[in-house]
């Protein structure tokens, strides 16, 4: 693009050069020539043969015009061309001899810039004499020589909105083609997420209608008929799938009053020291399956917040629940509070499986599950830590993670407390 501009500059010069050199030719001024410049000559005499060939021979165009009267002609052939106000330098050479030419005419700073042929464009043309004058053959050799300076900085300066305008474009397709990909790099996640949903969501309402399903037919039987306790225990399975499947219908519906940020908080005084007691003890049965324990290190001078109490002790379970779901066996988990600033501060240690930075980054998005290829040994939705972050955020609070395969992982909260009125 830069060589088709400066061949585009040179065509156009060279049609300057032409075109002046074609008027200064063609005007009839002055043609007798001036003789003071060969009076000077040796073997110069008056009247003599040299004389009379002097006399015979055309004016050359530097004894008919000045140097600015050229460039003036120059100027406007120049703005004709489209080339206004582009600097340059020109001179006139006439033949001396055979291969010998002295500057007849030339503008002020032509010599240094002709000397620089890298940064500067040099054109010769030749100055022609109309084809079937008697002129024709009687003028002497001439050549007019323009200089352009700095061509390429003068291409550069000329194409500089078009050379933005590419950038500008360039960037914008870049642009576009990085949104393109994004997006289905996007769409392609979200598809591997809605897939494992599903896939969950499968395996967590299989299983209880499994068992429910067992109970019914067991009911059938004629001997479970006859025996109340019978009947009785697989009557309280049902149930207790039955709930199990209500709670799977709860979360997937209080998903969607996330979604749509129409959870509603009913806060009020709370002593989180006395939620996590209560919370833990729920978790009695399931930590004696894994051999597991739960550490209590509750150091927090005041652990008095502003909070809805059934969301908060949701968060605290998903917590707990979250670290014996991922545990290795034999799980210790360290629960803790402390005070720093205007926050309690609790903390979540485990000494689980960890995770990857990969899963750590993305583990508060909804329906986001680490894969664990075709095994679903780790039951729910995905919903759990999701939560716990709508929930922490909806408490004006924060909550980040530090994690490490094969590790463990440790969940950092931090939510504002009520500073305690001092009774007196």
């Amino acid at each position: 693009m830069l060589v088709n501009k400066q061949d585009e500059i040179r065509y156009k010069v060279v049609r300057v050069i032409a075109d002046v050199s074609e008027q200064l030719v063609t005007e009839q001024k002055s043609p007798i020539p001036s003789l003071k410049n060969y009076r000077s000559r040796p073997g110069f005499n008056f009247p003599s043969d040299q004389f009379q060939r002097e006399l015979m021979r055309p004016a050359v165009l530097a004894q008919k015009y000045t140097v600015f009267e050229v460039a003036e002609r120059l100027n406007k052939a120049m703005d004709n061309q489209g080339l206004k106000g582009i600097p340059f330098e020109f001179a006139i050479i006439g033949e001396v001899g055979t291969l010998n030419y002295e500057y007849e005419m030339q503008s002020k700073d032509f010599q240094t810039q002709f000397e620089d042929t890298v940064n500067n464009l040099p054109l010769h043309i030749p100055i022609q004499q109309p084809a079937g004058t008697d002129m024709q053959n009687l003028a002497p050799p001439e050549e007019m020589i323009m200089v352009v300076p700095d061509i390429k900085e003068l291409v550069f300066h000329q194409m500089r909105w078009m050379i933005v305008g590419a950038i500008f474009f360039t960037l914008m397709i870049i642009s576009a083609f990085y949104t393109t990909v994004y997006a289905l790099l996007r769409q392609k996640k979200l598809s591997e997420i809605k897939n494992d949903f599903i896939n969950n969501m499968t395996h967590e309402f299989k299983t209880p209608l499994a068992t429910i399903s067992l109970a019914v037919d067991a009911l059938r039987n004629n001997k479970v008929l006859e025996d109340r306790t019978r009947m009785d225990y697989f009557s309280g399975i049902i149930k207790e799938e039955n709930k199990r499947m209500n709670k799977h219908v709860e979360t997937i519906l209080q998903a969607a009053l996330m979604d749509k940020q129409e959870i509603q908080l009913s806060k009020e005084p709370l002593h989180v020291h006395e939620i996590i007691a209560e919370t833990v003890s729920n978790y009695t049965l399931q930590l004696q399956e894994i051999e597991g324990r739960i550490e209590l290190k509750l150091n927090a001078v005041n652990d008095h917040i502003n909070g809805d109490e059934v969301h908060f002790k949701n968060l605290i379970s998903n917590l707990i629940d979250n670290a014996v779901k991922y545990s290795r066996g034999k799980l210790l988990l360290k629960i803790s509070s402390n005070n720093m600033g205007k926050n309690l501060v609790l903390r979540f240690e485990d000494n689980g499986i960890g995770m990857s930075k990969e899963t750590a980054k993305r583990i508060f998005e909804k329906f986001y599950r680490a894969h664990t290829g075709n095994l679903h040994n780790v039951k729910g939705f995905g919903l759990g830590l999701s939560y716990v972050k709508t929930i922490i955020d909806a408490h004006d609070g924060r909550i980040k993670v530090e994690s490490a395969m094969g590790k463990g992982s440790c969940f950092t909260l931090e939510v504002p407390f009520i500073k305690e009125k001092i009774i007196a």
